[in-house]
């Protein structure tokens, strides 16, 4: 497999795939299967075996396991954090991801621009308004602002996972202007 011409300003290389643990070969094989490439965020964190495993976990928890949200759900919030913080990497992939999830190409590229003009349920206004005060004014969210969480369906554990998936991508879109992530070329053209 070659690498990307652009990963990071950094020039971070990751380990060579045959000096990675096997379970983390296993997982970067999984990607290609499921993909069709390993996306350029774990190439970014396979420098490093330790910090890739702990974005891996924070990932594959915050993004995959059970949730009173859906997978859908918490892609939303990752485009609308991301279009908060013009993260172009995230942008770029979690748009794909809503195309592809919500069947709708629109969508995908309404929340890349504006999710306050995308055609949305009140339970998904009220959680992308939420995640998008945490990253934008993080000190002025209020007990109101939960209370209208809860108004609009969400439980105390789907708050904590709104909340857990907005601080993860306002985390990781920092990471990526941090080291000039590029995404790969095939997020582009999926789902349109």
């Amino acid at each position: 497999m070659s690498q990307p011409d652009h990963l990071t300003a950094l020039d971070i290389n990751p380990l060579p795939r045959e000096a990675m643990s096997p379970d983390l070969r296993k997982y970067f094989d999984v990607c290609e299967e499921k993909l069709g490439m390993v996306p350029n965020v774990l190439l970014a964190y396979a420098h490093d075996e330790e910090k890739l495993r702990g974005f891996m976990g924070m990932y594959n928890n915050l993004m995959l396991a059970e949730s009173g949200l859906s997978k859908l759900e918490r892609e939303m919030i990752a485009v609308a954090v991301s279009s908060a913080n013009h993260c172009f990497y995230c942008l770029t992939a979690h748009g794909a991801a809503v195309r592809d999830l919500s069947g709708k190409p629109e969508l995908g590229e309404l929340l890349v621009m504006n999710y306050r003009v995308a055609d949305l349920s009140p339970r998904q206004r009220a959680m992308l308004d939420f995640a998008v005060k945490m990253t934008e004014t993080p000190d002025r969210v209020l007990e109101s602002d939960r209370q209208a969480l809860r108004d609009a369906g969400f439980s105390e554990v789907d708050i904590w996972d709104i909340a857990a998936v907005a601080s993860f991508f306002n985390m990781t879109n920092r990471m990526a202007a941090a080291v000039d992530m590029m995404p790969n070329p095939e997020y582009h053209s999926q789902s349109r």
